[in-house]
Formats: C-alpha cells, sequence, structure tokens
C-alpha cells in the first residue's frame, strides 16, 4: 500500500489525496460489510430477517465483500500485468486465499439467505478496518508528532522521533493481541457452517447439494492452507473423542460399550452374552438368580447404551 499524505499538506488536501486512493474503496467496502451485517443482525434478532432492508443489508454485505476482496485480486494479479501460460495463472489464482474468498462471497450473494455465512467476513472486515484506521486514517486526520532524536541535534545520526497518536496505539494492541484468537474463531465459524450446510442438505433443501459441494471445495482450500483451520479441526476431533470416552459415564456403560466395539474390531473374540453365560456356570446356585438379573440389566443398559450412541452420530 501506499504512505499515507504527506503531513505538510493541509487536511482538506490530504484527505482528497486518501480518497484517490484504491486503498481508500477496499477500506469503504469493509465498512460498507460491517455496517450492512450491523443492520442485518438487528433484524435477525426481531425476527424480521425476511423484509425488503434486512435482504439489502445482506446482499450488501456480500457485494461489499466481493469487492473487497476482487481490489485485492486485482492489486496481487492483473495490475502489474499477467505474466505466464494459462495454466499456471489459472493453477495460482486458485490458490489465492483472496480469490477463494472472492468465489463465495459471490456464491452466498445468489444463495438463500445464512447470517453464519456473514460472521467469517465480518470477522476479517474488523480487523481489515482497524488495521487501515490505524495505518492511513488517523495519520491524515492527526499527523505524527516529530520529536527530538536519542541523540544530540548537532549529530549528523540523529533522527527525529515520531509519536504515535494515543488511538493509534490503542488499535495496534487490539490486532496484535486478538487476532489469532479471532482467526481461530473464523475457523470455527467456518467448520460449523459446513455442519450447517450438511444438514440442509440431508432435510434435501432447495438447491443445498450444489452448495454443499461447492463450499467442501472451499473448506478444502482452506485446510490444506490455514493453521487456524487446521488447529481447529483437530481440537473439534479431540472433544469428539473426549466426550465419547467421558469418565462421567457409568462404568456398565463403558464395559457395555467395549463389547460392542470388539464385535467390529475383533470378531474372533466370543460375543458378550456368550461370556456373561459362562460366568454365570461359575457361582452356585443360590447367587444364579442374581446374577442372571444382573446379566439382563446390563444387556438392557448395553441396548440404551447403543440406541443414544446412534442418535448423538
Amino acid at each position: 500500500m501506499a504512505p499515507p499524505p504527506p503531513a505538510t499538506l493541509p487536511l482538506a488536501e490530504r484527505l482528497k489525496a486518501l480518497a484517490q486512493t484504491l486503498q481508500f474503496a477496499w477500506f469503504v467496502g469493509h465498512l460498507t460489510l460491517l455496517l450492512s451485517v450491523f443492520r442485518y443482525s438487528l433484524s435477525f434478532i426481531f425476527f424480521n430477517y425476511y423484509s425488503s432492508t434486512a435482504r439489502i443489508s445482506y446482499r450488501l454485505a456480500f457485494i461489499s465483500a466481493a469487492v473487497t476482496y476482487g481490489i485485492v485480486v486485482y492489486k496481487g494479479h492483473f495490475a502489474r500485468g499477467v505474466q505466464g501460460n494459462v495454466p499456471t495463472i489459472v493453477t495460482k489464482l486458485i490458490s489465492d486465499e483472496n480469490v477463494q474468498y472472492l468465489g463465495m462471497a459471490l456464491v452466498w450473494l445468489y444463495s438463500r439467505q445464512l447470517i453464519l455465512a456473514l460472521l467469517p467476513f465480518s470477522v476479517y472486515s474488523v480487523f481489515h478496518v482497524a488495521t487501515y484506521s490505524r495505518m492511513y486514517l488517523i495519520p491524515t486526520l492527526q499527523p505524527p508528532v516529530q520529536g527530538a532524536g536519542a541523540n544530540s541535534p548537532g549529530s549528523p545520526s540523529s533522527k527525529p522521533a515520531t509519536k504515535q497518536n494515543a488511538l493509534a496505539e490503542t488499535i495496534g494492541r487490539f490486532i496484535k493481541q486478538y487476532y489469532d484468537a479471532s482467526m481461530g474463531v473464523v475457523a470455527t465459524l467456518e467448520i460449523l457452517l459446513l455442519f450447517r450446510l450438511i444438514l440442509s442438505a440431508i432435510a434435501f433443501s432447495k438447491g443445498s447439494w450444489v452448495l454443499l459441494l461447492v463450499y467442501l471445495s472451499f473448506f478444502r482450500a482452506r485446510y490444506a492452507q490455514s493453521s487456524f483451520v487446521q488447529q481447529a479441526v483437530r481440537q473439534l476431533t479431540a472433544r469428539a473423542d473426549a466426550s465419547i470416552s467421558h469418565q462421567s459415564t457409568p462404568l456398565r456403560s463403558v464395559k457395555a460399550g467395549r463389547h460392542s466395539r470388539a464385535l467390529f474390531v475383533k470378531p474372533t473374540r466370543p460375543p458378550t452374552s456368550v461370556a456373561m453365560s459362562l460366568a454365570l456356570l461359575l457361582p452356585t446356585r443360590s447367587r444364579s438368580k442374581r446374577l442372571l438379573s444382573r446379566a439382563l440389566g446390563a444387556s438392557a443398559g448395553l441396548k440404551v447404551s447403543r440406541s443414544f450412541r446412534l442418535l448423538k452420530d
């Protein structure tokens, strides 16, 4: 990006020079996206998300997203001319995450409304607006103050120290502190959106299977390129494994689950009912009825446990 306008110019000239850059259009696009998402969120909270204002806000948000990512793609691939053959150019474009988000913004623009689809773009826009404000907007409105150098004024190596605006410093600390955590939130939102589309496809909603296939291609590319998505998938898998083998599960259910898994993993082992029948032969006759009732209770617990597992899966 180009540096902010010189501080020697008047304020009106600085703002005019800033507004004539392509980066300012990029900033306005992200700001418009945030305002549109905020307006649509109000309609969603008050269950009025199919009104004309809500629909316009929803579509405007993705139009803004497409414009902002289109500007980045243009600056990165087409502003200085296209070099290389067609397969190389296509491969380079497909592997660029800005092209991927541009494509998904266009897909969501012409798809049915899903508020969950807006959230990843909103998180990105928050940091883009904050970064542009810190680096360009605030220095243009209030240029940094030139202070005295660290060395003596007569020394040739002395350089004037620049005192940054307090608001710009606060924004910089915010970005540095919350950026990684926010990217993890974006990865989690994208995973939740995948599950949401899977449920829609299972319910055979109109166009859901095509949308699911397109999003699967996008998510596969994101998983291959983003360490945040990979970490989110690993955390989700670990939580699923921990919930299945939770310590609070009754011991009888845990044993029943182990026996049921053993029927599929090691089919050469004797079935659970046979093992329980052999165990009943060992005690005396006076305790046979009690042990038999306990065995039947364990078998019932096994069936209930397996039924709940099937419902959860």
